[in-house]
């Protein structure tokens, strides 16, 4: 392969995974080049200056973390939103021309089908069926006289034990052997 450069790449275009969306809904295809801050300037004046009901982000391959990304700044900035993530495999063909061809032939091609991993994702103002897979129910957001000033126990499993008594020594004890500069046993106290 350190002959080879790759010339082209193409994606097999796939029909989005949702049933009933309506023909003009936006998607938006988040890339592995993209800018998020683009991506999220496009995304929310259509969701907040046209009123879309419905947005879908969509990427494969390595733009799969940016595609969650901008879905969770949406989600949080706009909130309400039901959310239905569906995930599959996407097929890429990447074409990769000799460098180094035979003097007496033609160049050779390699013609390399990938399947990398791809996720679509429905964001709603409207309430979807939260019976298929992949539904998340908007995030229940907090009252204004809620107190936020303690510690937060969110993403916690459980709660964390008390300290044991026993593993916190209120004093060490340290103890010198015999030198010639001193005579006897010191004991001193480290706080």
């Amino acid at each position: 392969m350190e002959n080879f450069r790759k010339v082209r790449t193409s994606e097999q275009e796939m029909p989005l995974p949702f049933p009933d969306l309506p023909p003009d809904v936006v998607e938006m295809k988040v890339k592995e080049g993209s800018k998020i801050r683009n991506l999220m300037n496009f995304a929310m004046a259509q969701m907040e200056l046209k009123g879309r009901r419905q947005i879908v982000f969509s990427g494969c391959g390595r733009a799969v973390t940016k595609t969650i990304t901008c879905v969770e700044i949406m989600k949080r900035k706009l909130g309400g939103l039901h959310q239905v993530t569906k995930v599959r495999y996407k097929t890429v063909l990447e074409v990769w021309e000799n460098q180094d061809p035979p003097p007496d032939g033609p160049t050779q091609n390699l013609t390399v089908h990938k399947n990398v991993p791809s996720i679509c994702i429905l964001l709603s103002r409207d309430p979807l069926d939260p019976n298929q897979a992949g539904y998340q129910p908007p995030e229940q957001r907090r009252e204004a006289g809620e107190d936020t000033s303690g510690s937060s126990t969110k993403g916690l499993k459980r709660p964390l034990p008390p300290p044991c008594e026993e593993l916190l020594p209120k004093k060490l004890q340290v103890q010198v052997s015999d030198s010639p500069r001193g005579s006897g046993t010191t004991a001193g106290q480290l706080d």
